[in-house]
């Protein structure tokens, strides 16, 4: 199978840099496109330039007085203890000299890829700068200055009126969609997250279901510290079929944060590239049984950005286009170019050695554990909506 994708990418989302010491760093973005490159899996003519969005789409999510913020903070204006009142100069989100601009390409690169989808010119979009799901109406949050994924949302629903399906695997449950369409029945979110009992924003439980209207259109999959691919893929699969076949969308939008593998230096979860080439496959299947195969794709949180990120995304792309992800040899080409700039050894292969997966003694509890929360949520879909 062949499809007609596109791969939004310009240096421009390079920009947004906190500082050096900084977890959040969008280097991985082109470390991923160069894998590809490299692999023959992406070429010029497969990539969009995003374009900056405007301070009217933003406003669709974000109130006006915090954009004002965000851009007195770029030009060094704005007070200390009024960026605080927003979020911003926080440990997680400092403040950076045109951070403004630099967020606007990241929602504007997402939009790109919503209109290239939407507007029919591909089937399929991937935007691996986007993806910064924290953002809040009026405050940044955990790295996100705004939230792409949200405008996005409101921009569809806006331009095109068409039903939402929103999905996001990162490691941190997708606390900034989920609450902008609390009370929307045309956007359903569903987030599959280590647990917030260990790991922020400490949000995302399975009975956080909506508001009003939008009541049975949120779920949450929150799942144990320490889960391995087999637990994860069973619960995700099985919830997100069950969610799809119930709410019928439009329109499919992934947050593919790749965060969840075991060696991300900021979370507990214990999974293997295993997941990461079935995630896209299963949103590559559902897009063309329920949306005509409308599926727009984030990048998200990801951390190990030499060795997991890379394939992580490559793999996203790589199913987007074909259907299937790669095996094989990673490129040497590929390893020598980077492998000067980095004190990790980079990977071989698309997948993983056996030997960086631990022994879990609790693994038989942390399965059954996450069986539980799954039984719960299902007893929602079938139920409400």
């Amino acid at each position: 199978m062949t499809c007609k994708s596109s791969f939004v990418y310009s240096d421009a989302l390079l920009d947004y840099h906190f500082h050096s010491d900084h977890p959040f760093n969008q280097k991985r973005v082109l470390l991923t496109k160069e894998l590809l490159e490299s692999t023959e899996q992406l070429h010029q003519d497969e990539m969009i330039t995003p374009r900056k969005a405007t301070e009217q789409e933003l406003a669709l999510f974000h109130d006006h007085a915090y954009i004002d913020a965000v851009k007195n903070a770029s030009n060094g204006t704005l007070p200390i203890e009024k960026g605080l009142e927003f979020g911003l100069g926080t440990e997680d989100t400092p403040i950076f000299p045109g951070m403004h601009d630099a967020a606007s390409y990241l929602v504007g690169g997402t939009l790109t890829a919503v209109e290239s989808v939407l507007e029919d010119k591909t089937e399929h979009s991937l935007h691996l700068g986007g993806g910064l799901h924290h953002g809040f109406k009026r405050k940044a949050s955990g790295f996100c200055i705004y939230n792409d994924g949200a405008v996005a949302i409101k921009y569809i629903r806006k331009q095109y009126d068409l039903k939402v399906l929103y999905v996001d695997t990162d490691a941190h449950h997708g606390d900034g969609v989920q609450w902008a369409f609390y009370d929307d029945p045309n956007v359903c979110t569903f987030s599959i997250h280590e647990t917030g009992r260990y790991l922020f924003p400490g949000t995302g439980n399975v009975n956080e279901r909506g508001i009003k209207e939008g009541h049975g259109y949120s779920f949450n999959l929150p799942i144990d510290a320490f889960t391995q691919d087999e637990s994860f893929l069973h619960i995700f699969e099985f919830a997100f079929k069950e969610i799809v076949a119930s709410f019928k969308p439009d329109v499919i939008v992934t947050q593919n944060g790749a965060d969840a593998h075991v060696l991300d230096p900021l979370t507990h979860l214990c999974a293997t590239m295993k997941i990461y080439e079935r995630i896209p496959q299963l949103a590559h299947e559902l897009a063309h049984q329920y949306c005509n195969g409308r599926w727009i794709a984030l990048g998200g949180g990801g951390y190990d950005i030499w060795r997991v990120v890379p394939r992580a995304w490559g793999q996203v792309w790589n199913v987007m286009k074909t259907g299937s992800p790669v095996k094989g040899d990673i490129p040497v080409d590929w390893i020598n170019k980077w492998q000067p700039e980095t004190k990790v050894t980079l990977p071989s292969y698309w997948h993983d050695d056996e030997s960086i997966i631990p022994n879990i003694p609790r693994k038989s509890e942390i399965t059954d554990k996450n069986e539980k929360v799954l039984m719960n949520l299902l007893k929602y879909t079938r139920s409400s909506t």
